[in-house]
């Protein structure tokens, strides 16, 4: 490693390893085979239901059948339900055709 301040004798220290745009604290995505979802049911046929949503989505989960616990799933509904982002058709310029097919420019039809 080439060092800036070679003349004086200093050595630049290496970053550390975190420092270096690695996350070493990350934790593993819901839903995977080595942090799968734990979910309960209170029937088999409810279970058998969320299976195969579950199966839908290529997701991976432990599925319990209590009838004495209220269900819940709500670790599948939250990454099922994430939020879209939302985006906007860019605006046409004022010389480009009009978008109702009139023919006309922009400008001259729903532009005015």
């Amino acid at each position: 490693m080439s060092d800036k301040f070679f003349f004086k004798g200093r050595r630049t220290p290496k970053p550390a390893y975190g420092e270096s745009g690695y996350n070493t604290k990350r934790t593993t995505k819901p839903g995977t085979e080595l942090s799968p979802l734990l979910l309960s049911v209170q029937t088999d046929e409810r279970k058998a239901e969320v299976a195969a949503l579950v199966a839908e989505h290529k997701l991976f989960a432990h599925i319990t059948v209590d009838a004495d616990k209220a269900e819940n799933i709500i670790e599948l509904t939250g990454l099922l339900n994430k939020p879209k982002s939302v985006s906007f058709e860019a605006k046409p310029n004022r010389n480009d055709a009009c978008t109702c097919g009139s023919g006309k420019k922009y400008k001259k039809c729903c532009g005015a």
